[in-house]
């Protein structure tokens, strides 16, 4: 007797739904019976790394700051993808060639595009 096929595909939402709600579950009851009722002086202290904090902890930073990061990220993570080719640069067929020359020209074209939107420009 074969089972039904529809079975497995219930067993499985059934552990996708049952396998985050457990932790879920022992992290409410967690709270409910081990954390102090009410926040007193010592849990709404700051403390990191064993040192009392000095200052306003909200530090604003230029989002010129952020774009320069994920800018650096993107371009990184693009670079990385060129050393399997330059490995195996004399060993790869044409059609690899083409795929890698359009690869960089996408590569260059993005950089243009955000130095003509002067993502790259650092103004204080």
């Amino acid at each position: 007797m074969t089972p039904n096929p529809y079975l497995f595909i219930v067993i499985f939402v059934g552990v996708a739904l049952v396998f985050p709600l457990i932790p879920l579950a022992l992290a409410w009851l967690w709270r409910r019976f081990f954390q102090p009722p009410k926040p007193g002086p010592d849990k709404t202290s700051i403390y990191e790394c064993g040192v009392e904090s000095v200052g306003d902890a909200h530090i604003q930073f230029h989002s010129q700051y952020y774009l320069y990061a994920i800018i650096f990220l993107v371009f990184d993570v693009e670079a990385i993808f060129l050393v399997p080719f330059a490995v195996a640069f004399t060993g790869l067929p044409i059609g690899a060639f083409i795929a890698i020359l359009v690869f960089l020209l996408l590569l260059v074209e993005g950089l243009v595009w955000a130095w003509g939107k002067g993502c790259l420009d650092w103004e204080h």
